[in-house]
């Protein structure tokens, strides 16, 4: 076998990117019993909300609201602008993320700014946020593939990952935003950006389940050196400007197979599974994890 990391840090993304797509609005006494749930079960990040225009995405209107709530400076928050990053400042938070696109017309759709409009708009953001001592995350999203314009060539992906890297983040999450890749695709990918000069200490893998591959793109993920993933408790999520994407890599099936693997991770299983099954309830519906499934 290929020698594999000993230890992964999950990103965990069900209380930001598993909630925004959900039709019905869930309250925000649930999302914050959902991120304290969670944490409780030993997830080191909870990525909590976004500061996003309730345009947009009216599931996360009461952002500063939940973070009040949590009153925890240290979960971080998605912000798409300066007007996003004021309201993350008046919250005294330390860690924010944006969220890029390697192609033209979801950047169109997604920030109504072109490929490489949408640099300008970010610079001021994470300059502001780094001169303020915050942490910056930068999501990349449709490396693998786009519903408009098809597949995605490689180097392109680079090219965006390392200007946004470049503006000021700390680490950059590739996102299959709608579930192409192969596992194949991640290697060369991960390949490409080490070839670059950016390495897998500085890189964090997005895959969602939409053709079956996510576990198998983490795997292979694991085997060229990424340490760091992106999941969501009980499978949720997709994205709202792109209706091919189906549910995130979940939570649980990731752990079952780290622990099968005997990468170290911190997450108690059973906690994880339990605040599915509830968050599911809540819901009004099953979740999509295999693991949740077979264990609740």
């Amino acid at each position: 076998m290929t020698a594999l990391p000993a230890k992964v840090t999950i990103w965990e993304v069900g209380a930001r990117d598993g909630l925004q797509n959900e039709k019905s609005v869930v309250d925000v006494q649930t999302k914050a019993e959902f991120v304290r749930r969670l944490l409780a079960a030993g997830l080191p990040i909870v990525e909590a909300t976004s500061f996003v225009h309730p345009k947009w995405v009216p599931q996360l209107a009461d952002a500063a609201e939940l973070m009040t709530m949590l009153d925890n400076p240290d979960l971080p928050v998605l912000v798409p602008n300066e007007r996003g990053l004021d309201r993350a400042l008046e919250l005294g938070l330390k860690h924010i993320a944006i969220f890029g696109s390697a192609t033209e017309t979801f950047a169109n759709k997604n920030l109504n700014r072109s490929l490489d409009e949408q640099f300008a708009m970010f610079e001021p953001t994470v300059v502001r946020a780094r001169e303020a001592g915050m942490d910056v995350r930068a999501y990349v999203s449709m490396c693998f593939g786009d519903p408009w314009e098809g597949a995605v060539p490689i180097d392109q992906v680079v090219s965006v990952g390392k200007r946004l890297f470049d503006l000021g983040a700390s680490q950059l999450s590739l996102g299959d935003t709608i579930g192409v890749g192969t596992a194949g695709h991640v290697k060369q990918l991960i390949t490409a950006f080490g070839e670059a000069g950016l390495g897998t200490d500085a890189l964090a893998v997005h895959f969602h389940d939409t053709y079956g591959q996510a576990l198998a793109n983490a795997y292979a993920a694991l085997e060229v050196g990424i340490t760091t993933f992106d999941a969501s408790a009980g499978g949720l999520g997709g994205c709202p400007y792109a209706e091919s994407a189906t549910g995130n890599l979940a939570t649980e099936d990731l752990v079952w197979m780290l622990n099968g693997l005997g990468i170290e991770h911190g997450v108690d299983l059973d906690s994880l599974v339990a605040t599915s099954v509830w968050m599911a309830e809540k819901l009004g519906r099953e979740s999509p994890s295999r693991v949740v499934t077979a264990l609740a």
